[in-house]
């Protein structure tokens, strides 16, 4: 039989929320694959792995920023939510946000960038860790820029102006402006904090998530008894649901609850009698993807790895 460690089943317990005696069954039967293991929980209705997968498991504070054309968004991390309402780590997250967004580079380029007085990000994070005490770190930072548009933004759960914990940026080019451009870009910027789309349009789903998602509808179509000649046309009806809610174009507009968002960018491109491309958008969650330990995790699962 295959031997599966704790570590594993903490992994897979974090990814999909599922019981701690399920992930440890569904990695046995698996041969402990990861991936294949949150596939079998959710073929056999144990976790919603794509909506649980990456929940907020860290503190700290996501900020954005942007100019024009231009925006950035950055992640910070500390140990405790205290930290996220201190002023002064509320200035310093603002301040590295500032310098994402003159910057090409990735974040490790950011980490080195000087600040004011000649400390690098770099430096003054470490200097802030020996200070307050607790651990810290510049996660990810991403920028978007758009030739000749609007870079709109979004933050929720504000706690000050551009910072909270979630940020979302989205960039439109066109050659027409004013306030509907900025208006939509603002729109859309809380349409993707709301809704969390992973694609913006369907040609651009991956093919391997999407060969996976349609193997697990077809499982579960399997299972629900019906008649094989109907299985394809269930699988297909499915697979647009599953386009909705992960696809932006495909999305239902948060505002009126009614419009398909690919058709209000329509109407809004009308309005200012120009085309508007979304270029792209980057969503930023407070956490997602980090693992919070529980501090009775390591008998918990001695004694679940004993059976």
């Amino acid at each position: 039989m295959v031997q599966v460690s704790a570590g594993l089943v903490k992994q897979l317990r974090d990814r999909t929320g599922a019981g701690m005696m399920n992930c440890k069954r569904a990695l046995a039967e698996t041969g402990a694959d990861l991936d294949a293991a949150v596939d079998w929980l959710r073929k056999n209705g144990l976790a919603a792995a794509a909506k649980k997968a990456g929940r907020v498991a860290a503190e700290g504070l996501v900020a954005v920023a942007t100019d024009g054309n231009r925006g950035a968004v950055v992640e910070v991390n500390s140990e405790t939510d205290f930290v996220g309402r201190n002023a002064e780590f509320q200035a310093f997250v603002a301040s590295v946000v500032a310098l994402a967004l003159g910057r090409t580079g990735g974040v490790e380029e950011l980490a080195l960038a000087p600040m004011t007085g000649g400390a690098t990000v770099a430096d003054t994070l470490t200097e802030f860790i020996a200070r307050i005490g607790e651990n810290m770190s510049l996660r990810r930072a991403e920028t978007i820029e758009v030739g000749e548009g609007v870079v709109g933004s979004y933050v929720h759960n504000a706690v000050a102006p551009g910072l909270g914990r979630i940020g979302v940026l989205v960039g439109l080019a066109t050659g027409g402006a004013g306030e509907r451009v900025e208006a939509l870009a603002k729109q859309l910027a809380m349409q993707i904090a709301a809704a969390n789309p992973r694609w913006l349009r369907i040609e651009d789903v991956d093919s391997d998530a999407l060969e996976r998602e349609r193997a697990i509808l077809t499982e579960q179509a399997r299972a629900s008894g019906r008649p094989e000649k109907v299985l394809g046309k269930m699988v297909e009806g499915r697979l647009r649901k599953f386009f909705e809610e992960n696809v932006l174009f495909e999305q239902t507009f948060v505002v009126d609850g009614e419009t398909k968002v690919s058709e209000v960018i329509a109407a809004a491109a009308e309005e200012v009698g120009a085309p508007i491309a979304v270029e792209g958008f980057a969503h930023f969650t407070l956490g997602e993807g980090i693992g919070r330990e529980k501090e009775d995790f390591a008998s918990e699962v001695a004694a679940v790895l004993k059976d």
